[in-house]
């Protein structure tokens, strides 16, 4: 198996384990408070990278100079994270997953302001396909909805949550100062934990934790495990073979799996006319794994 492969392995299963957040998130996003979920599943995160980082790189004291870094990457994934699961609670999941295919297009026009970063006339192109495909699911295949801009109240919230996450990403180019990337993710797991749970310490405290319905522990643990600790191993992996356009390309690949994950799970699946959309974000998908020049040019290699 060749590096380039494995690293493409390892994206297909990071979008199918991502998928599974909207899948069982959306099942116990009313069962439980949006920032106690987060809270917690930021917690159990932090201390399976943490462990991790003790037994690979260490956890040096110089990584933790200024925090206030930690702080801001914190915070911007903590309020993505309770938007989501706020999104969630009226959103139906393969629509919220395609909100999440926005993020490309803004965390490309936050990486222009923050790094300069440029992409190339191909990545442009996929994009807008890609934000095609998800404004098509997002406005349920109807004409009038989209033109009338009717949307629903969750992806709304949602889509602010994809706003953080997408300024997420060039902050940590921005703000990273050499540390390793498993000491600097634990960084900021700790900070988002800690400012989530100090913002949402009412819900923290009203929650009746022990009659919480098994689904909520379910997604707690999956959402802790596989949707954060374990597709930050794959992230890295495929990162060190894979051009980062490439690996920002699987992002499109998320209602697919989402599709999927709700079969699965026993549910309808959603029109034939609303699946034209999710084709369109695997078409832009492809035209962003098509091999060319790394996609974002220039400020990537300062």
């Amino acid at each position: 198996m060749t590096r380039a492969l494995a690293g493409h392995l390892a994206m297909l299963c990071f979008s199918g384990l991502i998928a599974g957040s909207f899948a069982l998130g959306s099942m116990a996003a009313n069962h439980i408070a949006p920032a106690a979920l987060t809270a917690a599943r930021f917690l159990i995160a932090a201390a399976l990278v943490g462990a991790a980082a003790l037994v690979t790189t260490g956890l040096p004291r110089r990584a933790f100079a200024a925090p206030w870094r930690y702080l801001v990457l914190g915070g911007a994934m903590g309020l993505y994270f309770v938007l989501m699961f706020e999104g969630l609670k009226t959103a139906q999941p393969v629509s919220a997953s395609a909100v999440f295919t926005l993020t490309p297009i803004l965390a490309g026009g936050f990486g222009y302001i923050l790094l300069g970063q440029a992409p190339t006339r191909r990545m442009a192109l996929a994009i807008g396909i890609g934000a095609l495909g998800a404004l098509w699911v997002i406005f349920r295949a109807d004409l009038t909805a989209l033109l009338a801009l009717e949307v629903g109240r969750g992806e709304v919230i949602y889509f602010w949550g994809c706003v953080a996450h997408a300024l997420y990403i060039p902050l940590v180019g921005r703000l990273n100062r050499g540390e390793p990337a498993i000491v600097f993710s634990f960084g900021t797991l700790v900070a988002a934990g800690l400012i989530v749970a100090a913002a949402g310490a009412g819900d923290i405290i009203a929650t009746d934790w022990a009659a919480l319905p098994a689904i909520v522990w379910i997604t707690l643990v999956y959402i802790a495990v596989f949707a954060s600790a374990v597709t930050f191993v794959l992230v890295q992996f495929a990162s060190l073979r894979l051009p980062s356009a490439k690996v920002m390309a699987y992002t499109y690949l998320t209602p697919s799996w989402v599709l999927l994950w709700q079969a699965a799970l026993g549910h309808a699946l959603p029109p034939a006319l609303i699946l034209a959309g999710v084709a369109l974000t695997v078409i832009a998908l492809l035209l962003l794994l098509k091999d060319e020049h790394p996609g974002w040019r220039a400020a990537e290699r300062r």
